[in-house]
């Protein structure tokens, strides 16, 4: 009832990952000369070779998405693209200017110096003045000065004065008296695709929070793809309003996703994610989540070159797994050093809505490294850690200190299977669960530990206790 199949024209994602990984090889060469690759040491022992050839490999199979891929959306300039909320007499107006742009109104490359602008315009018709706490976007914001001076180098002294009044002019400047519009940039570090905007403001007596969620459309991240309000016909919607309804709904999911045809399970299905995408989404980056790109030129040479320097890339592809007849709408990573090692997730919007509000299913593995397999067309693919269930709590864990989830439980449904018997995903890696999926109700920020609601679904004890404990440790703090 809640599948689709795929037409039968697609094209089969071996072929498309074979056509990439010689469409990669040859970027790659063509960039990099024969001669330049023996001067840094990446052409001539065969290790080497091997290790160039491993490279471009995991990246076509990778973790790349397979089967063919929409154009990514159009934008426009960023003032058009910027988002409004309003609370108590105060309206906050917040833009994300792309890498280009920026470099337009700044006359310089910020993003080489990994700084990013960000655009907020505050009206106050409340009584009283309010002040905009720049910290609370980042902590470690750049001053306008310290930035100028990043890029002065005109002048006999080094002060290159209009490149300083410049960037002094676009600054935001409190405070915002009543009655009063003030728009300005604040300098943030560069963050890549999706960047959280919380604009706190401050009044004697009074304060505001606001929160949004700024899209670089440059960036060509997997969920640009997606036209999510396209995805179901209004006729193929299941609405809940009861718990046990939408447990009863959640159980019967599919175990895991699949393969391209649907014809072999893969990964355990074992998160659900209830809410608005914009808050869960906040979750995630708050917590140092990174989006993931799609493949294209760009993102081949950055996770090839991060392959042989042996650096870790925050935004590589991940593999496409299907579910719902398509592949993933949005998946994200937290990377550690090193290409090889990285937790990601994989998440697709469902026809189910709670309550009025969106369900997405997921699923969640760690990367410990890399082998060498002939289940790959690329022989070559990343390998998952078998506990996945150590993963699905790793998540759990870490949105709890997003201050966005505010209920969670536990619901059967992935089946379970033992160290001893594991089950094999589609590359041969033995995964081994309790059979639970986690269940995260998502809300406007902020929640506290303490406010965490456990719904009293299946038990999984070790959450539950510490959940207790940090509880307990609280109430201590307020004596």
């Amino acid at each position: 009832m809640l599948s689709r199949r795929r037409p039968w024209f697609h094209r089969s994602p071996e072929r498309e990952a074979r056509s990439k990984a010689t469409d990669a090889m040859a970027m790659f060469l063509n960039r990099c000369p024969a001669r330049r690759l023996r001067r840094a040491g990446w052409l001539g022992p065969s290790r080497a070779r091997l290790s160039l050839l491993l490279a471009i490999a995991l990246i076509a199979d990778g973790c790349a998405a397979s089967g063919p891929q929409p154009g990514m959306i159009e934008y426009k300039p960023y003032k058009e693209r910027a988002e409004t909320q309003a609370q108590g007499g105060l309206s906050v107006t917040v833009a994300l200017p792309t890498a280009a742009e920026a470099a337009d109104i700044y006359g310089a490359d910020l993003a080489e110096k990994q700084i990013q602008p960000v655009w907020i315009e505050v009206r106050n018709d409340a009584a009283v003045p309010y002040w905009f706490l720049t910290s609370g976007l980042d902590p470690n914001y750049f001053a306008a000065s310290e930035a100028a001076h990043a890029f002065d180098a005109t002048t006999a002294d080094g002060a290159d004065r209009a490149l300083d009044e410049r960037f002094d002019s676009l600054q935001f400047r409190n405070p915002i008296m009543p009655g009063a519009t003030v728009s300005g940039f604040v300098l943030t570090n560069l963050d890549e695709g999706v960047k959280v905007v919380d604009v706190d403001l401050i009044a004697r007596g009074d304060a505001r929070s606001f929160t949004f969620v700024a899209v670089d459309p440059s960036f060509r991240a997997t969920s640009l793809r997606v036209d999510f309000d396209k995805l179901y016909a209004a006729d193929e919607l299941i609405h809940a309003d009861d718990e046990d309804e939408l447990r009863t709904l959640l159980e019967q999911l599919p175990c895991c996703v699949t393969n391209f045809d649907g014809t072999e399970n893969a990964d355990p299905l074992n998160l659900v994610l209830i809410g608005d995408r914009a808050d869960f989404l906040a979750a995630l980056v708050r917590r140092q989540w990174h989006p993931t790109e799609i493949i294209w030129s760009g993102s081949l040479w950055r996770t090839v070159s991060a392959f042989i320097q042996g650096s870790r890339y925050r935004y590589s592809p991940i593999s496409s797994l299907y579910l719902y007849g398509r592949s993933q709408d949005i998946a994200a990573q937290k990377a550690r050093g090193s290409i090889h090692e990285r937790n990601h997730a994989r998440f697709w919007l469902s026809p189910i809505r709670f309550r009025g509000k969106e369900v997405y299913v997921g699923q969640i593995s760690r990367d410990i490294g890399v082998k060498f397999t002939l289940k790959s067309p690329t022989i070559s693919t990343h390998v998952i850690d078998p506990d996945v269930d150590e993963s699905r709590r790793y998540l759990v864990e870490d949105l709890l200190y997003s201050q966005a989830l505010n209920r969670l439980g536990h619901v059967k449904g992935v089946g379970a299977s033992s160290k001893a018997e594991p089950r094999l995903n589609l590359m041969g890696d033995p995964w081994y669960t309790d059979g639970l999926r986690a269940v995260m109700f998502f809300e406007p920020r902020p929640y506290s530990l303490s406010q965490l609601e456990v719904l009293d679904w299946e038990r999984v004890p070790s959450i539950r206790h510490k959940l207790q404990k940090v509880s307990v440790i609280e109430q201590e703090e307020r004596r």
